[in-house]
Order: C-alpha cells, then structure tokens, then sequence
C-alpha cells in the first residue's frame, strides 16, 4: 500500500489490452505523461470505465507494476468529453489538443506541468463554447510548441533578430523574417494575421476579436505548417478540424 499513488491528469488515448483491460495514456500534474492499465473497464459491470475516456479529466490512484503500472480508483474532476462530442467542430479541435500533448511529451515521466496546465485549460474553454474552437486551438498550438521551444518568430526576424513588423513568414527559419534574411519560397501572410498570431501567442483576446475571418484562416494555416514541420509529420485529427467562424461570436 505505501507504494501507491495518486495524480491528477488528461485522458488523452486509449488502447484496448486483452479481452476485458484497456491501457489508459494520460497527461498528468505531477508526472507528465503516464500509460497505465485499468483491469476490467471494457466490461459493462465496470466501477469506472466511461471515467477513462478521452478528454476525461480524472484524480486517479496509481499501484506500481513491472510493466505498467495499474489504475486502481479513478474520480471525475470534469467530464469534457460530455459536451464535446456533441459539437463536431469543438470535438475535432480536442482531438487535436489531445494528439498535440500526446506527440510533445515523449518521454513518460517527465514532468510537463505548464503543458497539463495548457491542455486543461484548453479543454475547458472549448466545453465552455464562448469564443471559436479555431481561434483556442490555434492559441494553444501556439503556446505548446513554446512549451517545446517551437515558438515561431512573430515580433522579429527569426534569423537576425530585426525588430519588426516583417512581411514574409517562413516555416524552415523559425517564422516572420525580414527582407534581407528572406529565403526562397517564404509566404507573404497579411499585417492583420501576424498580428493575430501575436496576440493568440500572448493570449490578448480584445485583439482577437477584432481581426476578421480571412487572417483567421491564413493563421491557421501558419500554426498547422509549423507544428507539423516541427513533429516532422501531420497530426491525423488536424485536416478533420472544421475551420469556420462560431456563431458564439456573433
């Protein structure tokens, strides 16, 4: 008993183990990011199966094993997944959010407490429905390559440092550069969607709200060329995420 332990954390996948178990990955406070097996869960008598779903934010109770170690007692803290999945645009954008954490934390263990804090905060805003599930993913994006020292460039040049504003955007150099630092190829994104990718970085919402849908758009592009440059592959929930203007907004 002295060996067990408790943390708080993310579902973010799961895996079905043997007929009736399932291995459970979640993002957690203290210990970053864990797999453990939950013994039984796919059965229907189960005590605590429908609390380890994805995007289940759980307290759970931890028994070391050789392999794996073994959830013992899960308590709900918030039931995200309750409300996302019935809104086909907040669920894609969670989904990405869960995948994202899961690619960034690598090494189980570790801990990754500003990522959790990220991640949950995430989830919470889109269960909550008041701004565009685009805009908070692409917030979050933002904010969890600089938790992984991704962060492109947005207020200088990537490569020498120039105070800008620059007008060119270019995913190999680390984001904005400016004109004598321009490699080939660089786009040429608009004043308005720079300053949004700024503003979503550093979380100055009045500034959101002010930009219109078309910057949105080309940001988003940005956020998704950058990120997947970075994992050196495309996240398999970002091309599903459903990119429109939320009538939250209006």
């Amino acid at each position: 008993m002295a060996n067990l332990y408790r943390d708080t954390g993310v579902v973010l996948r799961v895996q079905k183990l043997g007929e009736a178990d399932r291995i459970i990955t979640l993002l957690t406070q203290r210990h970053g990011k864990l797999r453990a097996v939950a013994k039984g869960v796919r059965r229907t008598s189960s005590r605590f199966g429908a609390r380890l779903e994805p995007f289940g934010h759980v307290d759970a109770q931890f028994h070391p094993g050789r392999t794996l170690d073994v959830i013992t007692q899960v308590e709900t803290i918030d039931a995200f997944g309750v409300v996302l999945v019935d809104d086909y645009q907040r669920y894609t954008a969670g989904c990405a959010v869960l995948e994202t954490a899961d690619r960034l934390t690598s090494e189980e263990g570790a801990p990754a407490l500003r990522l959790y804090l990220l991640v949950t905060g995430a989830l919470r805003a889109l269960a909550d429905g008041r701004r565009d599930p685009s805009l908070l993913l692409d917030a979050f994006l933002l904010r969890a390559m600089a938790f992984a020292g991704w962060a492109p460039a947005v207020g200088e040049c990537a490569r020498c440092g120039e105070p800008g504003p620059h007008r060119s955007f270019n995913v190999q150099a680390g984001g904005v550069v400016c004109a004598n630092c321009r490699p080939p190829g660089s786009a040429s994104p608009s004043g308005e969607t720079l300053r949004l990718l700024a503003a979503l970085l550093h979380g100055e919402w009045d500034v959101v709200d002010e930009i219109p849908t078309g910057p949105r758009r080309e940001g988003s592009g940005l956020v998704a060329a950058h990120l997947q440059w970075h994992l050196e592959r495309q996240l398999r929930s970002l091309p599903l995420v459903e990119r429109r203007q939320s009538t939250a907004e209006n």
